[in-house]
């Protein structure tokens, strides 16, 4: 390795699709980049495969570091969890002061916040960066959200941008926060991607019980791509339901086994909502359909002993029907993205963190699965106005608003036919929760009161009350 000492910009550690794209990636945008797998075959394979990138292929790890110019900035893109570990562990005692450790896995944050920690106290770097794109967008241009110190980000900021998506000529990655920030962020947008296909698919269910077929949901979709609704997911859904299935000359959705399967990152975002105390029960919801679309013994005994409607919506009007869903789809979808930016807000306040939501919004608009036209629109209301809540920026409560009959006409239509609707009805519910004046919480702190003597606050004067329940039910004030 002598003659290519020091010679590499930066190097990727892991040669899996994600990793040896993102390597192409970098080479492509002009950085001498150093490769390295665990297996050295693979690492050969992949020199071999791509001789055009011109990758420094190191066959042991010392090779690899000892191939980068300091300080040295290398990214890791193995399997999250352990795996992250041992490469850090083998890393640290080959590295010097100033180097620069990238992860680009699926990393929970708060493995991140550990291990950049650890690595700040041996005098070395660590960049938690949420990547999303999958294979396409490592190797064209993914959404790329780093975290860590900004001194970090000044050695390998400038690199990422180059590699990230663009929209209208903007990188798509800028600096989220210190520590754990920038995989919080990633996490939080796969909660909404768990949302967004939940809502997608529902809106599926509801042209199926119409009478669609799928060819003709094909081109619904494909027209609503025109829209509001325009974004990556309702573009390949449209592909998706246009494919037929060679073996059965069905269209391949029919022939798909109906378990939708999960990673962790929607669970993770659901578990941080609720340590948060985030309402964020939309994407909850999301999480919950894909393990209930995924336990067979409860499906196969509830089919047998539950009765109701049998989920055929008869219509008169299809082309309102249609328009009626359109709306209640972007509805949802705007709920979604409101309870994911709330919980990155409240986990800065919790963390320490400085995160600028219109920032993660622009990130968001392209490369990444959730890229849609409506991020566009929530960047610049988190711009130009100091939003407690997305719901509340001018363009999007009027479009709320604009939406809501028909949200709500639909919702009825399918409760009434058996249409389950756990993601239109739970993002409705929200929207009617936290515009009420007045819910429900009155009774349940009440009861609270009555069986725990959890105290409860007056609606006309300050201070914490209880009621002698058990005696002569008089109030007494309790001190705080």
């Amino acid at each position: 390795m002598s003659s290519t000492q020091g010679f590499a910009q930066i190097g990727v550690i892991g040669m899996a699709v994600m990793g040896s794209n993102l390597a192409r990636n970098l080479a492509h945008h002009g950085y001498r980049t150093a490769i390295f797998n665990r297996t050295a075959a693979k690492t050969i394979e992949v020199a071999a495969t791509f001789p055009e990138e011109g990758f420094i292929v190191a066959q042991t790890l010392e090779d690899f570091v000892a191939a980068l110019e300091r300080p040295r900035r290398m990214i890791l893109m193995v399997k999250a969890g352990p795996a992250t570990d041992a490469t850090i562990d083998a890393l640290i005692p080959l590295l010097e002061d100033g180097d620069i450790i990238v992860d680009g896995g699926n990393s929970f944050f708060q493995d991140t916040r550990r291990r950049e920690a650890r690595l700040r106290e041996l005098g070395l770097h660590f960049v938690g960066t949420g990547i999303s794109g999958g294979e396409v967008g490592a190797l064209e241009g993914p959404a790329i959200m780093p975290g860590g110190s900004r001194h970090s980000y000044d050695y390998v900021g400038s690199i990422l941008e180059d590699i990230s998506a663009k929209y209208e000529g903007q990188p798509c990655c800028a600096y989220i926060g210190t520590d754990g920030a920038g995989h919080f962020v990633k996490m939080v947008h796969n909660g909404i991607e768990y949302a967004d296909m939940q809502f997608i698919g529902e809106a599926y269910e509801l042209l199926k019980a119409a009478g669609f077929t799928a060819p003709q949901m094909a081109d619904i979709f494909q027209t609503w791509n025109t829209g509001d609704l325009d974004s990556y997911l309702i573009e390949i859904t449209s592909t998706v339901l246009r494919q037929v299935d060679a073996d059965t000359g069905r269209p391949l959705v029919d022939v798909i086994v109906d378990a939708a399967g999960m990673k962790g990152t929607g669970t993770w975002t659901v578990q941080e909502a609720l340590r948060l105390g985030v309402p964020s029960a939309t994407i909850a919801e999301a999480v919950f359909a894909r393990a209930a679309s995924s336990s067979p013994d409860l499906r196969s005994a509830a089919q047998a002993a539950l009765t109701g409607p049998d989920g055929h919506i008869e219509v008169a009007d299809k082309t309102t029907f249609v328009d009626q869903i359109r709306e209640g789809l972007w509805a949802s979808k705007v709920i979604a993205y409101a309870q994911g930016l709330d919980e990155i807000k409240s986990a800065a306040v919790e963390y320490g963190w400085t995160i600028d939501i219109a920032s993660v919004a622009r990130i968001w608009r392209a490369g990444c699965i959730i890229r849609a036209k409506l991020l566009d629109r929530i960047a610049n209301e988190y711009a130009a106005n100091n939003l407690v809540t997305l719901l509340e920026a001018p363009s999007i409560r009027e479009g709320l608003a604009k939406a809501q009959t028909a949200w709500r006409a639909v919702i009825a239509e399918a409760t009434q036919a058996g249409v389950p609707l756990p993601g239109f009805c739970s993002a409705l519910a929200y929207y009617d929760q936290v515009r009420a004046p007045r819910v429900n919480a009155a009774l349940t702190q009440g009861l609270r009161d009555f069986f725990g003597a959890h105290t409860y606050r007056r609606i006309d004067r300050p201070g914490s009350f209880h009621t002698l329940w058990s005696g002569d039910r008089s109030q007494v004030e309790v001190p705080d």
